[in-house]
């Protein structure tokens, strides 16, 4: 087994179609955005806010491009407000609902950091999902591997992972199956559109068996 990227394969799920891409995509891939009742765009990272929905990939470049030429007016058929620095503001809010649900995971038995805590639930083919932080050692890293037809996140940074498991800094996590695994990932999802570039995903992808 090796240390690859998220799955690439994409399920039956619901999809929507970006504004600024035009492509289709699965909702997993994309932000929800609403327009309030002053006209106002505002994000709906839940999915759960009364409205039209529309949708833009989570990517700097989509998002930036769907703010700078006018898309969600156009999409809204009014005109509307948007936030300053939309991109960044997305990805400080979705960087914060992954930390929040490792957390929640945690709190539930279903999450568990350190490197022999981890070690031990990948021998046991008790993980579903391996967590490691983008900042930490390549050569640490290596010695884990992402379990067989499970998924790996490797976008957030130590401090982040610290936070969700109540320490200053966390290196290496990994969820259990079921519970908030499936969430956790899809919200990383989200995520990985915002802070891993195209180039990164790639050279993941070939690293191992996703």
């Amino acid at each position: 087994m090796g240390r690859g990227g998220q799955s690439k394969d994409r399920d039956n799920g619901p999809e929507r179609k970006c504004i600024a891409t035009g492509e289709v995509r699965p909702i997993s891939e994309l932000i929800r955005f609403v327009v309030g009742p002053e006209g106002q765009v505002v994000p709906d990272l839940a999915g759960k806010l009364p409205g039209r929905g529309i949708w833009v990939s989570s990517t700097p470049d989509a998002l930036t491009k769907a703010a700078t030429k006018g898309l969600f007016a156009r999409a809204a058929k009014q005109p509307v407000t948007l936030m300053d620095d939309l991109a960044n503001v997305i990805e400080v809010q979705l960087g914060k609902r992954v930390i929040d649900l490792i957390s929640l995971a945690r709190k539930s038995g279903d999450a568990v950091a350190g490197y022999e805590k981890v070690k031990s639930l990948l021998q046991m083919e008790d993980a579903h999902v391996l967590i490691q932080a983008s900042d930490g050692s390549e050569r640490g890293k290596s010695k884990l591997s992402t379990p067989y037809g499970g998924k790996f996140i490797g976008w957030l940074t130590a401090d982040e992972l610290g936070r969700a498991f109540g320490k200053q800094t966390t290196i290496h996590a990994a969820l259990r199956a079921g519970g908030l695994s499936q969430r956790v990932v899809e919200e990383a999802s989200r995520l990985q559109g915002l802070r891993v570039s195209d180039g990164e995903k790639t050279r993941r992808k070939g690293n191992g068996p996703e």
